[in-house]
């Protein structure tokens, strides 16, 4: 997989140090291990990501291990310096001010760069200090996206924990079915139930005394949301979940029992084989993923996510997006340029207008996939995008891929073309001068807030359920389900 940004400067900057104790030139450097001088100060740049035997053969050539020339500290106070500059003019409040990226040279002084910090840091704690979100839950939810990102989206754990109930509840080919996720739950000695009287708040109740599993009636006759919710109930049995400490607690469960239920929805032997056969074809499809196992078109592209770079050896992005372009959900491990806040928390924020994510809300044909060639400052990428719409509004969900991998997927002979420059404010965001001078201080808009972005959840045992109310529904429940 891709280094990160500042894994590749700091990789430059150890890479340039040693160099600097041996006396070597980058020439002479570069004959020493058959690589050009212009080519290895792309690398000492952080601009060029270097293949593993070069890396070798560089430690060779400087007489260090390999794994202190990987070492993720900066090797002297000047590099680390030079490495924070370089994070801090990457991150997306200073590329949306326009300004030009500063590169140190030897006749900066450390004084200098002291003062460069400084007015980052203090335009970031200025900035952190304007954000009216609850801190707790946005952070909670950035550190855990990056978590899942670390580890490519990907859970072996829970992918054979479910293969294993699947394959015990006698399924073996196409849709789990509703008689199969029963037999599971009997399995683990719960019954499900359907009721009309669910409080608000939950979602499903599990009755762990008396063995049940309340869940709401099924709206539509074998749809994909009851198998869902019910699966995810089982999950906390079957991971062993205890009441959550925290918010980050509450969010990782809920990330493992939704991850448990695309498992059994969509076990990982079928998904793959099913997904490997497709590529071979040239022939990868989201609606084909979806339709072959009768789940969403959501849930099939988040669970291409899962088992896309584990198993089909690709990095690619998710994005589902509100009608107004709001960020509701996102994962990548592309390095497409996902719009964040200044704590890294994307929710809420707002998808570049050139992105097919929103551009398909203007397509004509919502039945099919919209397909676009998008331009961005980090590459060019291939997107697939499929339309909604919800009791909150319409939305999109998005599957893309860089350009090297759109050959693998129907619609990548697509001609639909955009260039995006966000996070440069004025791709999309800033109004031409002109205009923005005739309306300055004319106009005052009414913003339309995310409540279920920006709400807290309300305290309890559980984080955002009335406690009261599920005690009054099993308390009354208890002695007429008998």
């Amino acid at each position: 997989m891709k280094q990160r940004g500042s894994d590749l400067t700091t990789l430059g900057h150890r890479i340039r140090h040693f160099r600097g104790q041996r006396g070597l030139t980058l020439d002479q450097l570069g004959e020493l291990v058959g690589i050009a001088g212009s080519q290895l100060s792309l690398i000492e740049n952080g601009k060029r990501e270097a293949r593993v035997g070069t890396l070798q053969a560089i430690a060779g050539a400087l007489d260090v291990d390999l794994t202190a020339l990987l070492a993720t500290e900066a090797p002297n106070t000047r590099a680390a310096l030079e490495i924070e500059l370089a994070r801090a003019q990457r991150n997306p409040l200073y590329v949306s001010l326009g300004l030009p990226t500063v590169k140190p040279t030897r006749g900066t002084t450390d004084e200098t760069l002291e003062a460069m910090l400084g007015l980052h840091r203090e335009l970031a704690r200025r900035a952190s200090e304007a954000i009216a979100t609850p801190e707790e839950a946005r952070r909670a939810n950035t550190e855990l996206r990056e978590r899942m990102r670390e580890r490519q989206n990907h859970l072996p754990e829970i992918e054979q924990l479910a293969e294993d109930r699947v394959k015990a509840a006698g399924h073996r080919v196409g849709a789990l079915t509703h008689r199969e996720v029963s037999v599971m739950a009997e399995q683990l000695g719960f019954q499900l139930i359907y009721v009309n009287d669910l409080p608000d708040s939950t979602r499903s109740i599990t009755d762990i005394a008396n063995g049940r599993i309340y869940l709401p009636p099924a709206s539509i006759p074998g749809g994909h949301g009851l198998r869902s919710m019910a699966l995810q109930a089982m999950a906390h049995r079957i991971l062993g979940h205890e009441r959550p400490g925290s918010y980050a607690e509450f969010l990782q469960q809920r990330l493992e029992i939704n991850y448990f239920a695309a498992c059994c929805l969509m076990p990982q032997e079928a998904s793959v084989a099913f997904l490997q056969a497709a590529k071979k074809e040239k022939r990868l499809a989201i609606e084909d993923f979806r339709d072959a196992f009768g789940v969403t078109h959501e849930a099939a592209a988040l669970r291409f996510t899962n088992l896309g770079t584990a198993h089909l050896d690709m990095t690619m992005h998710f994005l589902r997006v509100n009608g107004d372009g709001a960020l509701l959900k996102g994962y990548e491990n592309d390095d497409i340029p996902l719009p964040t806040d200044v704590t890294g928390s994307i929710e809420g924020q707002w998808v570049c207008k050139k992105w097919s994510a929103r551009n398909a809300f203007t397509h004509t044909n919502r039945t099919t996939e919209f397909y676009q060639y998008t331009d961005t400052p980090a590459g060019t990428y291939w997107c697939a995008t499929q339309t909604g719409r919800s009791d909150d509004g319409e939305y999109s969900i998005t599957l893309g891929v860089p350009f090297s991998e759109a050959k693998w997927f129907r619609g990548r002979e697509t001609t639909v073309r955009a260039v995006s420059t966000c996070p440069d404010e004025s791709c999309c965001r800033r109004a031409p001068s002109e205009l923005a001078d005739r309306w300055a201080g004319q106009a005052w808009p009414s913003a339309r807030l995310h409540a279920q972005i920006l709400s807290p959840l309300p305290s309890g045992t559980f984080p955002g359920v009335d406690d009261a109310a599920v005690y009054s529904f099993l308390e009354a429940h208890a002695a007429t389900d008998r």
